[in-house]
C-alpha cells in the first residue's frame, strides 16, 4: 500500500465526474462538475482549472459528494486509491485503521451498470493509432497457394470423339 499520487487523485475524480458527481468547494457551498472532462489525449482546461481551484487553500475543505474525505486528506500519506470491490471504481481508503466503508457508487441508482461502458482514462489516440500501425506492419502475411485442381467445364456441347 503506498498513498494516493496526484495523478490518481486526479484520475479518481475523473472516473466519478463522468458519473455526474460534483465536486463540492467551500465546505460544500459551492458545486463543481468540469464539462468536459477530457481534451484529445489529456484533461481539458476546465478539468484543469478546477483542479487548480480544488488544491487551493482558499477553497476550504473540498471533497467529492457523496464522501467525507477531502482533496487535501486523499493527498496526504494516510490515504490511498484501489478499486471498489462492488462496482470496480476508484475509491479512497485510509492505508492504516479501520477502511472506509463507503463508496460513492453508493447512492447512484442501479449502479453497477454492466450494460453501459465504465468511465474511462484519457486516451492517446494518436498513441494507440501508432500502435495498431506498428502491430499491423510487424504482421506477416502469408500467402499459401492453393492446390491446382482440374476444372469441369461444361458448355453445352456434347464432347466429340
Amino acid at each position: 500500500m503506498s498513498m494516493a499520487t496526484e495523478q490518481q487523485v486526479k484520475l479518481y475524480l475523473a472516473y466519478w465526474f463522468q458519473l455526474g458527481k460534483k465536486v463540492l468547494l467551500r465546505n460544500g457551498r459551492e458545486q463543481l462538475l468540469p464539462k468536459p472532462i477530457f481534451s484529445e489525449n489529456s484533461y481539458s482546461s476546465e478539468f484543469e482549472n478546477c483542479w487548480e481551484r480544488l488544491i487551493d487553500p482558499k477553497s476550504g475543505d473540498c471533497y467529492l459528494e457523496g464522501t467525507n474525505q477531502t482533496i487535501q486528506q486523499l493527498l496526504s500519506p494516510a490515504w490511498e486509491i484501489i478499486d471498489c470491490a462492488r462496482c470496480q471504481m476508484p475509491v479512497p481508503v485510509r492505508q492504516l485503521g479501520q477502511p472506509c466503508p463507503e463508496c460513492p457508487c453508493s447512492d447512484i441508482p442501479l449502479w453497477p451498470n454492466t450494460e453501459l461502458p465504465l468511465p474511462r482514462s484519457p486516451v492517446d489516440t494518436r498513441e494507440r493509432l501508432n500502435n495498431l500501425t506498428q502491430r499491423l506492419q510487424k504482421r506477416e502475411y502469408k500467402i499459401i497457394p492453393k492446390k491446382s485442381q482440374p476444372i469441369d467445364r461444361y458448355d453445352g456441347e456434347e464432347s466429340r470423339n
